[in-house]
């Protein structure tokens, strides 16, 4: 999509060509190296298709990569075999999210994703009931605030670009976390549900979150469709991504998601009223700002629902993921804050955090 002149804040902002749900199936987004490239021809090829060539593509970039974190050729490939378990991709048969073959080259980048997670997030010691350690841990990150500089600094060209980047998870915004629902159990479960039905809207469908956050993205000019912008986000992006679905794929991990969430929400309120400080010193109206608004105070609450009703009782109940609650939170901030710590210090040394430029 083209951003027109008009779009700019100040003027009436030219309606994206979608005003549908931004449900999917997405578009396949542009291959970042081999492994994606025979990813894409395995999906879109014969369905039963031997996938050697894409197996042989995975094992060797799995080997020559020093940093499968930020390795946008396998970070896009996971994050596709992770579409298919949610909105589908467009032209793909809905076959193959469970297609043995496939899930054989996908566990072992999740393997080294995992490592690669274990080595390099601090894991926080569990020396106090876990609420109490979530609130430290969330406490000392100090990382470089991207909603400060929003509030203060930013250009509406930085705004858009960061909208663009926040697409790819907050337009299916909860639902890796939903994924833990029926691997929790009693007071736990209780809280997830609370949150999430929040997250949802509470029962109203034009207040679902996602819903919420596409009427932003077409308030600024954007383009609102599902992957509108795959091809121009930093693997940043994807890894953010993938970390949520992984840990909310897998029930072993299900401490993790819970501790991811935890984290998630307890970091939210005072940056989203930061970001909505911001765009309105912009000039962007109250279709733009109204996601972030809803956030600032519905996040205050959940801040409390998921450390201590949540992540609290799951430890409770289940001591022995106590462990990986506080791993999931300190991977959300380890990878969150590569994310929007990075594209804060591109845009102090006045670069793109893209890709490539949205018009």
């Amino acid at each position: 999509m083209t951003i027109t002149a008009d779009a700019r804040p100040g003027a009436t902002p030219t309606p994206a060509a979608s005003t549908a749900s931004p449900m999917r199936p997405m578009a396949l987004p542009s291959p970042r190296g081999p492994v994606t490239e025979a990813l894409v021809a395995q999906l879109t090829g014969p369905e039963h298709a031997p996938v050697g060539e894409l197996a042989v593509a995975a094992t060797e970039a799995l080997a020559a990569s020093d940093d499968v974190i930020g390795d946008d050729d396998l970070q896009l490939a996971l994050f596709l075999t992770y579409e298919l378990h949610y909105g589908g991709l467009e032209g793909v048969p809905d076959t193959w999210e469970w297609d043995p073959r496939l899930l054989a080259v996908r566990g072992p980048i999740e393997r080294e994703f995992e490592d690669a997670l274990r080595h390099s997030v601090p894991q926080p010691i569990a020396t106090r009931d876990v609420p109490e350690a979530l609130f430290a841990l969330v406490g000392a990150d100090d990382g470089p605030s991207l909603s400060a500089f929003v509030e203060r600094e930013a250009t509406s060209e930085q705004v858009l670009e960061i909208l663009a980047c926040r697409t790819i998870y907050t337009l299916k915004e909860a639902d890796p976390h939903s994924w833990a629902i029926p691997r929790l159990h009693g007071a736990a479960k209780s809280a997830l549900v609370e949150i999430q039905a929040d997250e949802y809207g509470g029962g109203r469908a034009e207040r679902l979150h996602a819903t919420i956050f596409a009427n932003a993205l077409r308030g600024a000019g954007l383009d609102d469709r599902y992957g509108a912008y795959a091809d121009h986000v930093p693997v940043t992006v994807y890894a953010s991504m993938n970390l949520m679905s992984f840990f909310g794929l897998h029930r072993r991990l299900r401490g993790a998601i819970v501790g991811h969430l935890a984290a998630y929400e307890m970091t939210s309120s005072l940056p989203c009223r930061a970001y909505a400080n911001g765009l309105r010193r912009l000039g962007f109206g109250e279709d733009v700002t109204d996601y972030f608004v809803e956030h600032v105070e519905a996040d205050a609450v959940h801040e409390q629902l998921a450390a201590r009703d949540l992540a609290g009782s799951l430890a409770r109940d289940e001591p022995q993921v106590a462990k990986d609650i506080l791993f999931g939170a300190a991977a959300c901030l380890t990878l969150d804050g590569r994310l929007w710590g990075g594209l804060r210090e591109r845009f102090e040394r006045g670069e793109s955090a893209l890709r490539m430029p949205l018009a």
